[in-house]
């Protein structure tokens, strides 16, 4: 059961549950697994940043509720009855919830799963970072159009 004391005691179950998570990393980075997985580290450490973001309680653990909660402000919301069809698709300890690694094996692994698809969704739908500076002069060429057929421009 979660302890919802906020100050010190929040901090230090935080630091308990990052270092938990950055352990099976660790696990995952070793394991050989992996290896032609392209920036693993990196995605690992964007991984967890999502899965803290996730659970909410601090359980460890993504349960019913928290799938819930997530998907909804992923302007995703799903019914009661899908939730329940979700998560055995990444569940793979029979608990009912999702842990870390199970959490990373749905990302990392070759299996689709509606939640992989929703969160891909996600990312891909995030605001690319705009360019910076006085944008470059750009010739006709540039914009696909052929020297003969400039003329008929203007």
């Amino acid at each position: 059961m979660a302890n919802y004391q906020g100050g010190k005691l929040y901090g230090q179950q935080m630091a308990r549950q990052e270092q938990s998570l950055d352990d099976i990393n660790a696990q995952f980075l070793s394991c050989g697994t992996y290896d032609e997985e392209e920036d693993l580290e990196g995605k690992l450490e964007q991984y967890k940043s999502q899965f803290l973001r996730f659970d909410l309680d601090k359980s460890g653990d993504i349960d019913l509720m928290e799938l819930s909660v997530m998907l909804d402000k992923l302007a995703q919301p799903k019914t009661r009855m899908e939730l329940r069809k979700m998560i055995p698709q990444v569940d793979t300890t029979g608990s009912g919830t999702i842990s870390y690694s199970e959490f990373l094996i749905m990302w990392l692994g070759e299996k689709n799963s509606v939640l992989r698809m929703i969160l891909l969704f996600e990312e891909k739908a995030k605001p690319k970072a705009k360019p910076q500076g006085i944008a470059r002069k750009m010739s006709l060429a540039d914009l696909g159009i052929r020297p003969d057929m400039a003329q008929h421009l203007g």
